[in-house]
């Protein structure tokens, strides 16, 4: 009587209670471009012929790696381990590949280094805010239940992301926080780009994984963003796409 009983309460648990609640830790984010796609819209938009023979040649995917260390009272995201990339050789590195950003939730304000062309920016700003809409889709990440979000950066750019509660820190990768829980997994259609975690550890980060990047010209986003599109004005349709790369 008394196992039945036990089992019956165990059962009956919320699965809140046995999930894998923390607040401080290490994730890795794999980020995959889809470099056909960016083919395609240059095809598009030019004409050009060799763009199908150039995706033959070349692998349909760019991937990346970067590390999230976090706590309570801020996150630094960096480039992480390296990886054989086949289209580095042919395109150079991929954009945004570079980005550190540190992101104080004490203080609501991020510092991030961006590499942008050949010039380098310290950003100094405060957190992005984003309109996010909670939606009812649930899935699981490296082991966590995550719930889906949507909502737009640069005015048009949608951005969906999959947030747990379970990690109660209201951060992301790149800029992106603002969600009720750690965002695991980020999709831009538009930059035919994603960025999901691949494993997620719980020990405490070092004083040293939250070093505050220091060099580069000194900007806010907004600053950024109107010395860029003065740069790049005349690419046309893709000086936009360069610009929200920069940004992100």
């Amino acid at each position: 009587m008394i196992k039945a009983l036990l089992i019956i309460l165990y059962v009956g648990i919320p699965s809140m209670v046995l999930a894998q609640y923390t607040a401080q830790g290490k994730i890795e984010f794999e980020r995959k471009v889809n470099i056909h796609r960016q083919l395609d819209d240059m095809a598009a938009e030019s004409g050009g012929s060799w763009f199908e023979k150039m995706k033959s040649q070349i692998p349909k995917f760019v991937n990346s790696y970067f590390d999230l260390s976090f706590n309570r009272n801020g996150s630094l995201y960096k480039p992480g381990r390296e990886v054989e990339n086949p289209n580095k050789m042919m395109f150079g590195n991929t954009p945004a590949a570079d980005n550190i950003v540190f992101t104080n939730f004490q203080k609501n304000s991020v510092v991030a280094t961006k590499n942008v062309f050949e010039e380098k920016f310290l950003v100094q700003d405060s957190i992005r805010k984003i309109d996010w809409k909670i939606l009812d889709e649930v899935r699981t990440i490296a082991n966590f239940k995550c719930r889906k979000a949507v909502g737009k950066i640069f005015d048009s750019v949608y951005v969906v992301a999959f947030y747990t509660d379970e990690i109660m820190v209201s951060g992301g990768p790149e800029m992106f926080a603002g969600l009720p829980g750690m965002i695991l997994e980020i999709a831009i259609p538009r930059l035919y780009s994603t960025w999901v975690a691949t494993k997620v550890e719980t020990n405490s980060p070092k004083p040293e994984d939250f070093k505050i990047p220091e060099k580069g010209k000194k900007v806010s986003q907004f600053e950024m963003y109107e010395n860029i599109q003065s740069s790049i004005k005349k690419w046309g349709s893709w000086a936009q796409r360069s610009i929200w790369w920069s940004m992100l």
